[in-house]
């Protein structure tokens, strides 16, 4: 299975507002940043993908993801291909006994 991850979010950057002749209102520029995060990975010969949708790239989000997707395939030997982020390689992630990662080279 090859796997990634990709970010789905909004930039919010008011600074204009309209309003009637002669009312000139106060509009405050606030920028905001709201993301969220999908995980997903496919197999290339079938095509079945597996895909959570999770707050945060990190090494515990990575986890929770291998551990489903383990889940979802209990019968399977899986080989996860992984790019370089950091924490598809921290020390920290614990691949599950059906799988092994395999690290893109750089």
């Amino acid at each position: 299975m090859f796997q990634d991850e990709a970010r789905f979010g909004r930039i919010n950057d008011v600074r204009r507002c309209w309003a009637p002749r002669p009312i000139r209102p106060l509009c405050q520029a606030m920028l905001t940043h709201e993301n969220t995060y999908a995980y997903s990975a496919i197999e290339p010969i079938t095509g079945t993908m597996d895909a959570l949708i999770l707050p945060q790239v990190n090494t515990q989000c990575m986890q929770i993801f291998l551990n489903e997707v383990s889940a979802r395939h209990p019968s399977q030997n899986i080989v996860m291909v992984l790019d370089g982020a950091d924490w598809h390689s921290s020390k920290s992630l614990i691949a599950p006994p059906n799988m092994r990662r395999l690290p893109l080279p750089p």
